[in-house]
């Protein structure tokens, strides 16, 4: 099962349009919209990324729709190999299981603004 996010990008004269349309549609399902914006968000699902496409094709091709495109996606059984990859690895870093290490030694990376991203070059 893959489930995908969708912008809609419409003039706002017709969001109301496009909203109801929405909430009525059997293969959409409205989220939220922006009137003011032009912006609609909407989520498909699929079998497959084909089913979810045509789906996004359906969208796009409505009247008053400028532009209508996938934003984020979940694929199940990607999702399922990030899961075991995961499961087989050590949840505790090795460092942390040491007892000489000097903690003046351990670099700490939770601050992207601090980070050293070239390693010093």
């Amino acid at each position: 099962m893959n489930i995908s996010s969708i912008v809609v990008q419409a003039l706002p004269e017709y969001i109301d349009e496009l909203v109801d349309f929405f909430k009525k549609a059997d293969y959409v399902d409205y989220h939220l919209h922006d009137k003011d914006k032009g912006k609609i968000i909407v989520t498909v699902e699929g079998e497959g990324v084909e089913e979810e496409i045509k789906k996004l094709v359906k969208i796009q091709q409505l009247p008053h729709v400028i532009t209508a495109d996938m934003m984020m996606t979940y694929q199940e059984d990607q999702l399922d190999e990030e899961i075991k990859k995961l499961e087989a690895e050590d949840p505790v870093p090795a460092i942390l299981n040491e007892t000489d290490v000097d903690v003046r030694d351990v670099v700490y990376n939770g601050d992207l603004k601090k980070k050293d991203f070239l390693g010093g070059i």
